[in-house]
Order: structure tokens, then sequence, then C-alpha cells
């Protein structure tokens, strides 16, 4: 005799995940209006200076690349 299934149905996972996805998502803590922007500045700040910074040794590395050939 085949015994019940004791796993819950597909339907019933995704109901649970999106319930307890639901539950976390309101204990984080938003940053306010100033804080995003902010960091948003603070962000775009590093990248640029990262860019800059792989943009002038690019142009070094292809400078001696040249000065070798």
């Amino acid at each position: 005799m085949a015994t019940p299934s004791t796993k819950p149905k597909a339907d019933g996972r995704v109901s649970k995940y999106l319930r307890e996805v639901r539950g976390e998502m309101r204990k984080v803590t938003w940053p306010t209006r100033k804080e995003l922007i902010a960091y948003t500045g603070v962000v775009l700040f590093i990248t640029a200076v990262i860019a800059l910074f792989i943009g002038v040794v690019d142009l070094i590395i292809a400078n001696l690349v040249r000065l070798t050939t």
C-alpha cells in the first residue's frame, strides 16, 4: 500500500518562501534619502577614480609596448 507523501507541494513551498522573504524585508533598515544620495555620491566618485587609474595604467602600458616594438 502506498503511503502519502510528506513533502509539501511546490506551490506551498513557493508561498512559504515568499512569506518568509516578506518577513525578512520588514526587518531591513532602509537608508534615508539623504544617506542614499551620499552613498551614491561615494560610489560614483570611487568608480571614477578607479576608471581613471585603469586608464592611466593602460596608457602607460600601451606606450611601453609601443616603445619596445
